[in-house]
């Protein structure tokens, strides 16, 4: 994929809002995708995710320590 595809306004994934779109929406687009496209994806998600839960851990560790 070319970064000038993400910015062409002929592509049916440019209808959907990334952020007012819901979230099945944005899950059948992913569906979708080349596996590669996909592993980008889903690696993306976890680093998200890891760091929300590491973030969550470490505040709670300082909340008890006080």
């Amino acid at each position: 994929m070319k970064l000038s595809d993400l910015f062409d306004t002929d592509d049916k994934m440019a209808d959907v809002n990334s952020i007012d779109g819901s979230l099945m929406e944005k899950v059948k687009m992913i569906e979708a995708l080349s596996e590669d496209e996909k592993k980008t994806v889903f690696s993306i998600v976890d680093a998200f995710t890891g760091k929300k839960k590491l973030k969550d851990a470490l505040a709670n560790v300082l909340t008890d320590a006080k």
